[in-house]
């Protein structure tokens, strides 16, 4: 099994771009058939060094997350997040 995690920090970090930008993160939840399982989680803290989201994924296969990469769900969504992040960070790792 492979953990795909990314973290989040967004350009309008106000209460309703971050739930906003989550629930999108979220609709892809069902749609990618290589997902075994996604979370997204939003801060609670808030503080500088926060991020805004994070979201875990879990796929069965280094093949299934370059799968998942590619996938048009998934194109869409990155396109959003480009267009919204200030930074993202991401660590990928067998679990």
């Amino acid at each position: 099994m492979i953990k795909h995690i990314v973290f989040f920090k967004l350009k309008d970090r106000s209460e309703e771009a971050v739930q906003r930008t989550a629930d999108i993160l979220r609709s892809m939840d069902g749609k990618i058939e290589m997902l075994k399982s996604l979370e997204i989680g939003v801060d609670v803290l808030k503080t500088e060094r926060s991020f805004d989201i994070s979201l875990t994924a879990v796929v069965a296969t280094l093949e299934d997350l370059q799968a998942y990469q590619v996938h048009p769900v998934h194109q869409e969504i990155i396109k959003h997040m480009n267009e919204v992040k200030d930074t993202a960070v991401a660590v990928d790792y067998e679990v």
